[in-house]
């Protein structure tokens, strides 16, 4: 690591000419929310109450900067440095004092040195996206008010937003506070505020300084560092578009999605099983085939269109002139499941083949009829991604619907027959997706989709019947363990378990609780049993048969 240094500066020297923070535009925007800011100013507070004198430590900042040159890349602490300037900028303008307001002027604006040779300039300059906003409406002297009179709609970036709601609520505070008590935190920030400003000249010593790092706020993600190698490697006009283009990508998937991309994206293109953390692997596995000359065409060819595959997933938005309803409801269907190891296939899938929904059609049928074997058969985590695994490597050879990965062995089809033909009441993270898979079968209907708040999985002959019922009439015990938690008993409904009706006798529970206001019969599955003028071990016996075979025959086991 190349001369790394690590002080404890105080808050007047940080914002001095000491610094010239820049935001590089491989960073993401501005994003601390109103509670972050206020919170901030809060901890201030509570320190300037304390009196003691003592230092108070903000966190930290990581920088990438040569000794003797001010100028700074900020790669960790933007929100912090961001937000400390739109306190100062708050602070300015409500003093009365002119020589206060000069002083704290003084520490938002480098106000410019011609013995020195110092130029005018803010102390920190946000991305560019924002820069311009940014001095015009905190740093520069007065600007607050103006600010503050802007409409939050018309503002084009949502740093911007960020920056307006923040200072105003900030305003809000301070603009409550006597002169005096402002002066108060104004030398407290002066005298005993401190950062602890870690800086080296080279940037990956900077990130490996940041991932092990734990400082307060929103902080840089793998996503992050991936962009600054990225945008780092191209020239300054392909740079500037290439940032605009991952940030629009980024703010349509939204933060944890785009991050979550990028571990399909490693799949993807390494074909086998993580074995290290993403920050690691990613950039052996998939960053060093762009990074020599291709850096442009990673953004491009990779990033784009693949944020793209995966919103279209994820929303069920697959549009097509023919075909789309039908690949829509194996997405729907797919997010159902418990795990997102099948994603990277889905991905691949539509990034090389979005304008065949035929194929589309059938590679997806067969990738949900993998997926569901095995969540029905709870198979672990590492035995699951090497089977996707497996498959990414069959699709780069050229395979698709047809891929050895895809199809189920005899074992694995008996094993989940017998899976499905057990008490599936008690597999509790797969009985509603069985449920209503077997529901729009019966149905006729496409896709797994609910738009109840509430869907339950109840039993019809109840798991512990009243004392001289009718269940215990019909049913001896040993035909209640049988059947008790098994698919054929049971149905599903759109509202909250009522453990006093379920203990209804059959015909008194069809008309109170399978019936009503709630809508039960809008599930074809609790249709059917409304048809029913009894419910009997022949009976159930009978509906076992019939819906194993729909769930057989749909997933061919």
């Amino acid at each position: 690591m190349q001369q790394l240094e690590a002080h404890e500066v105080s808050l007047h020297k940080v914002f001095s000419s000491d610094y010239d923070f820049r935001i590089p535009d491989y960073q993401r925007p501005y994003a601390w929310d109103v509670e972050q800011a206020v919170q901030l100013l809060s901890d201030l507070e509570e320190a300037l109450e304390r009196g003691t004198g003592e230092p108070y430590f903000l966190g930290s900042v990581v920088l990438v900067k040569t000794k003797g040159d001010a100028r700074a890349e900020v790669i960790d602490g933007q929100q912090r440095l961001t937000t400390l300037t739109i306190l100062l900028s708050v602070l300015r303008d409500l003093a009365e004092d002119p020589d206060l307001r000069s002083d704290l002027g003084r520490l938002v604006t480098e106000p410019g040195d011609k013995v020195l040779g110092l130029a005018p300039k803010p102390r920190l300059t946000l991305r560019e996206r924002d820069a311009g906003f940014f001095r015009t409406h905190v740093q520069a002297v007065g600007s607050v008010a103006t600010l503050l009179a802007l409409d939050e709609r018309t503002l084009p970036t949502d740093a911007q937003k960020s920056v307006l709601r923040n200072t105003a609520a900030l305003h809000r505070v301070l603009g409550d506070w006597p002169e005096k008590r402002r002066l108060e935190l104004v030398r407290m920030l002066g005298e005993r505020t401190f950062l602890v400003v870690v800086s080296t000249p080279d940037l990956d010593s900077a990130h490996r300084i940041f991932s092990v790092m734990n400082s307060r706020g929103l902080d840089l993600s793998p996503t992050d560092i991936f962009k600054a190698r990225i945008i780092g490697a191209l020239g300054p006009e392909e740079s500037q578009e290439s940032a605009r283009r991952w940030e629009d990508a980024e703010e349509a998937l939204g933060r944890e999605d785009f991050a979550d991309l990028f571990l399909h994206l490693r799949m993807v293109f390494a074909m086998r099983r993580a074995e290290r953390e993403l920050l690691r692997e990613f950039q052996d596995q998939v960053l060093s085939r762009y990074l020599a000359d291709r850096a442009g065409s990673f953004v491009n060819d990779v990033v784009v269109p693949y944020a793209d595959a995966y919103a279209r997933i994820r929303d069920a938005d697959y549009k097509a002139a023919h075909g789309a309803a039908k690949v829509n409801a194996w997405f729907r269907r797919l997010q159902q499941i418990d795990n997102n190891d099948w994603r990277p296939a889905a991905l691949w899938a539509l990034r090389h083949h979005e304008n065949d929904p035929v194929w589309l059609d059938r590679f997806l049928r067969a990738l949900e009829r993998l997926a569901a074997s095995m969540f029905v058969r709870r198979v672990y985590t590492t035995p699951r991604v090497t089977r996707y695994a497996e498959l990414m490597r069959e699709l780069d050879a050229g395979h698709g619907p047809d891929a050895r990965s895809l199809v189920l062995t005899e074992t694995e089809k008996a094993d989940t027959r017998a899976r499905l033909d057990g008490d599936l009441y008690l597999a509790t993270k797969t009985r509603k997706y069985v449920l209503l898979r077997l529901d729009e079968m019966l149905a006729g209907r496409s896709g797994v989709s609910y738009d109840h708040p509430v869907v339950t999985v109840e039993h019809v002959l109840p798991q512990n019947p009243k004392a001289g019922s009718r269940w215990q009439r019909d049913f001896t015990d040993e035909q209640r363990a049988e059947w008790t938690h098994r698919l054929a008993n049971l149905v599903l409904l759109n509202r909250a378990k009522n453990s006093y009706a379920q203990n209804h006798d059959f015909a008194e529970k069809k008309a109170k609780y399978f019936t009503g206001r709630h809508g039960a019969s809008l599930f074809a599955l609790t249709s059917q049993v409304l048809h029913e003028d009894k419910w009997t071990p022949d009976l159930l016996r009978k509906r076992q048969r019939r819906l194993l075979g729909l769930l057989a025959e749909e997933w061919d086991l």
